[in-house]
């Protein structure tokens, strides 16, 4: 592990940077919560809306690296600021049109085109954010307390996926196309808090000038990482695509009733979420590789257990104890990779963790709807052996000296 380069307090950035985390999430998952209406009203198929999730995805995975990179050779701030301006701009251009194609909709393939394109270019730009987040956090914060920090930004995160498909449900109950300028308002509000408050640093890369050899997708030492971000991202979205169909075949509800049993999971999801990271933040002293391992364990014996289940309150406390569990792995995760490499390597590292996160993203919801065919119960319990693995390869970790 190696110290941290900068004096600055490491309270300098981080309420900044939790903050534009929270109103991030929060438009992201605004958009969630009204793309099922806005599909049915302007006469497009399911499987669009999923093309443009993946295409987000697909985006998110080929740019977060490069977004870490560059913010490791030009500054944390500037890339910040690059990426928040793409992403209110374009979530404004795609409210704009949602509004007009609501009042007179066009034509099939252009409402395909536009809300594809312009989700996939949110993936984009967001792409951005959490890597260099993470590697700002990095900067200041010494190797083995990184853990409570990035669970602050977990944290809010995890609210931020509680409360804004909750606001933006009850916005669009009134008007769809209000939520959706609120929700764009988000970004823009974080871009002025950003540019006013947050610090600018000089880029950490001193070879800037004479650049390095990228960092490897296979670096050894982010190993651990890696493999900890696939697999939860992996199980995270397995358990979000297939909850609903869950509710309503196994649960024997109707597809309303499945929604909201959905719905209530999620939320169920989000308070475990913020409940383990406040834990984390607490117990400061815990290795990062520890904390996967217990989280991993927890997580798995949750997700597994759905499997089981009769009734929907079976299914909020399985899905309560797996977000518990993921609660402990996701700071982590992030933790290790920034205590593994150098100072200069930051962002690049982080970028990593972001990209891998996207193959989770795009690998998850595929393998899932594949097992749930064959059986309801199958996806859960291909999680729990997936997360049960992790927990053997992490408890097995090296302790590093700091």
């Amino acid at each position: 592990m190696h110290t941290a380069t900068t004096t600055r307090p490491a309270a300098s950035a981080l309420p900044v940077l939790v903050f534009t985390a929270l109103t991030g999430t929060m438009a992201m998952m605004a958009f969630v919560a009204v793309v099922g209406p806005v599909v049915r009203l302007l006469g497009l198929a399911e499987w669009h809306a999923g093309l443009s999730v993946t295409a987000a995805g697909v985006l998110w995975m080929l740019s977060a690296r490069r977004w870490g990179r560059l913010s490791d050779r030009i500054g944390r701030r500037r890339v910040l600021l690059a990426g928040l301006a793409g992403y209110a701009v374009v979530y404004i251009v795609m409210a704009v049109f949602v509004d007009s194609a609501l009042r007179a909709p066009p034509a099939v393939w252009l409402s395909v085109v536009v809300l594809v394109a312009t989700r996939a270019l949110v993936g984009l730009f967001y792409a951005a954010i959490p890597p260099t987040a993470a590697a700002m956090v990095a900067d200041e914060v010494a190797p083995g307390q990184r853990g409570a920090a990035m669970a602050k930004l977990g944290t809010a995160n995890a609210l931020g996926m509680v409360l804004g498909p909750a606001a933006a449900g009850w916005i669009a109950f009134h008007s769809i196309a209000m939520a959706l300028y609120v929700a764009a308002a988000l970004p823009l509000l974080a871009l002025a808090v950003l540019w006013w408050r947050l610090p600018d640093t000089p880029p950490v890369d001193a070879a800037s000038r004479n650049p390095r050899p990228p960092m490897a997708l296979a670096d050894a030492r982010l190993r651990l990482p890696l493999m900890t971000v696939f697999a939860a991202m992996v199980s995270v979205s397995i358990a979000q695509v297939v909850v609903g169909f869950f509710a309503i075949d196994r649960l024997q509800l109707s597809p309303a009733d499945g929604a909201r049993v959905a719905g209530l999971s999620l939320t169920v999801v989000g308070i475990g979420l913020v409940l383990a990271q406040a834990l984390v933040m607490r117990l400061r002293s815990v290795a990062p590789a520890r904390w996967i391992t217990v989280g991993a364990l927890v997580s798995g014996a949750g997700f597994a257990s759905v499997a089981l289940i009769g009734t929907q309150w079976q299914l909020l406390l399985a899905y309560g104890v797996s977000a518990f569990g993921m609660g402990l792995v996701f700071p982590s995760f992030q933790a290790l990779a920034a205590d593994s490499v150098e100072a200069h390597e930051q962002g690049a590292a982080a970028g990593t963790v972001a990209a891998v996160q996207g193959m989770g993203m795009i690998a998850g919801p595929l393998l899932g709807t594949v097992l749930y065919r064959w059986s309801p119960a199958l996806p859960y319990l291909f999680v729990g052996i997936v997360l049960a693995s992790l927990a053997a390869v992490a408890a097995t970790h090296p302790a590093r000296r700091a």
